[in-house]
């Protein structure tokens, strides 16, 4: 990757630069798709199943939090390869590696999860994950902005064709997170088709006393498994919770 001149380094009126973790900084549009508690979970999952990978990579990485995230947690060994089809969240994902310093360290690809030729033949990732759009289009209002409603509904693909591209490069030793609604039954159904062995599923409660919204898989090529309890982030009077902090 290039590196960028400063002026591309500096946020527009459009864009915010912010924190996203103690080291690092990430380039967001202000109205657009930002990152969220989805993406901090996903990262930390991946990073409690598979805390010693060193080739990670980040499928529909949107603007770059997962894998971002994920790299962080990891040894100064590990590696990053971020798959975006989206040019503006790619624009942003690339200022954002830039910015920090990181072109040595992570390798930003420009295309389409679905299409095989995206990721060179013959490589595999023991470290993937990937937090797919929940909704198919029709199902959920679309926002008028291009960048939230490909993060937000199915315009690329969906549950099956994330399972399917980490299937085609997952290591035999690999782990595969994966980030989903907590009330659809696709994902656990797209890992078995694709020979996949799910070791957990644990839902996702964003206050005390509600439904769980989210829920998160892990997956690979064997094991056994043994589902969590219910994460709570905040307690009934909107405090987060202990294991949240």
């Amino acid at each position: 990757m290039n590196v960028l001149p400063p002026d591309v380094l500096a946020p527009t009126d459009e864009e915010s630069l912010d924190v996203l973790t103690e080291k690092w900084k990430i380039f967001q549009l202000r109205k657009g798709h930002r990152f969220s508690t989805d993406d901090l979970l996903t990262a930390w999952t991946a990073w409690r199943f598979n805390p010693e990978a060193t080739r990670c990579l980040d499928l529909g990485s949107g603007i770059g939090t997962v894998g971002l995230l994920t790299l962080d947690k990891m040894t100064d060994e590990a590696h990053l390869t971020a798959v975006e089809v989206q040019e503006i969240s790619y624009s942003l994902a690339a200022r954002t590696v830039n910015y920090n310093g990181l072109c040595d360290r992570v390798r930003l690809v420009h295309g389409d999860l679905r299409d095989p030729q995206v990721l060179p033949s013959g490589e595999t990732w023991d470290q993937i994950t990937g937090s797919p759009p929940y909704f198919p289009v029709g199902t959920a209002v679309m926002s008028p902005h291009p960048q939230r409603a490909g993060a937000r509904m199915e315009l690329r693909g969906d549950v099956s064709d994330y399972c399917k591209a980490a299937a085609r490069v997952l290591a035999k030793s690999g782990v595969f997170t994966l980030c989903h609604a907590a009330g659809d039954p696709r994902p656990e159904r797209a890992l078995r088709d694709c020979g996949l062995q799910l070791l957990s599923r644990r839902e996702i409660c964003f206050r005390e006393g509600q439904k769980p919204t989210i829920a998160l898989y892990v997956a690979a090529w064997s094991g056994h498994r043994q589902d969590e309890p219910i994460f709570t982030i905040r307690d009934s009077n909107g405090r987060l919770t202990a294991e949240m902090v």
